[in-house]
């Protein structure tokens, strides 16, 4: 005998579906704990029109960064080994410097130890002279194909699971989410609204030259020398406010280049957030924080508490890390 439901019955299964669906878990891949109850009180406060500390839509502004924060970073950080392997290509005469020898050896240690000056070679040999439009889709096609030295895993399959889930609780509760990472510009906007339902235009991240060419016939944008922003500490400030125009209330990071962009953020007027991923998780990550070259926190571990962040210890906070895996 089949069943029929009515208009008349409607009521009566709104009744008993609707709690069901109001208590589902936002973030299922966090472990309960005080750090998963302070980021869903403070969504729901701030979403509640009955709410005391409702925050109007327009308002509702999250920031992330991206390395070690929405994906890995450790050796080095993803966009530093798409470089390396397009520096081994590079032909003899570009290798003008030591600096320029090492980054097409593959030898990170020496390009990092250099510092600034060592990533900008690098960077010279990979990220020059190249179409925005040959650039993203050579990045698209090395996401594609390259695997990570130590995981075996596709880059982009090294995304945090429980970061993919805050992304989207935010937005389904009204948050506008935004990049806001040292990383390129134009590397992360590549993959960026596939892989983390972010916007080309939501992501704001360090850039350098850009020269138009061609412009009568066929205007093509070419990445070129020179003009380098580095989207880091500080300038991520000025950043937001050129390109978002007003402070976020939520901000989250991983090391003591965010840390300007906390304060910042959690020191505006109304409920305010500050959330730092502390790489604690050895087994199923890597352990890391004060002595790290890539992705330090010492500043951050210093002021959290006394700022009122959340900490967020990977290996107790996350049931999982990786989307496929625990």
């Amino acid at each position: 005998m089949k069943t029929f439901i009515t208009p008349r019955m409607l009521p009566a299964l709104l009744v008993a579906v609707l709690p069901s669906l109001a208590q589902a878990d936002p973030l299922p891949s966090w472990n309960a704990g005080h750090n998963k109850n302070a980021i869903v009180d403070f969504v729901e406060a701030v979403s509640d029109p009955t709410s005391d500390d409702f925050v109007p839509q327009q308002q509702r502004i999250a920031v992330f960064d991206n390395d070690g924060t929405l994906w890995g970073e450790q050796p080095a950080y993803f966009q530093l080994m798409y470089a390396l392997d397009r520096a081994s290509e590079a032909e003899p005469e570009q290798l003008t410097s030591e600096l320029h020898q090492a980054a097409a050896e593959g030898d990170i240690e020496t390009v990092l130890e250099a510092g600034e000056e060592g990533i900008q070679a690098l960077l010279s040999l990979s990220h020059q002279e190249v179409s925005l439009d040959e650039f993203e889709e050579d990045v698209s096609d090395w996401l594609a194909n390259a695997t990570h030295p130590d995981t075996g895993r596709f880059y982009a399959d090294m995304i945090y699971q429980p970061m993919l889930e805050l992304l989207s609780y935010l937005r389904d509760s009204g948050f506008s989410t935004y990049i806001v990472s040292g990383g390129g510009l134009h590397f992360i906007r590549t993959f960026a609204e596939d892989v983390y339902g972010v916007p080309p235009q939501n992501v704001i991240g360090s850039t350098g030259g850009l020269e138009v060419k061609d412009l009568d016939s066929d205007p093509s944008l070419y990445k070129q020398e020179g003009d380098t922003w580095i989207n880091d500490g500080p300038l991520k400030i000025v950043s937001i406010e050129r390109h978002i125009g007003q402070r976020p209330i939520m901000a989250v990071g991983n090391s003591d280049g965010d840390v300007p962009m906390l304060i910042w953020t959690t020191q505006g007027d109304g409920p305010r957030l500050g959330v730092l991923v502390h790489h604690t998780d050895a087994e199923r990550e890597v352990a890391y924080d004060r002595d790290s070259h890539i992705g330090r926190l010492a500043d951050g571990l210093d002021q959290a508490e006394d700022r009122g962040w959340q900490l967020i210890d990977m290996a107790s906070d996350w049931q999982r890390v990786y989307p496929q895996a625990p």
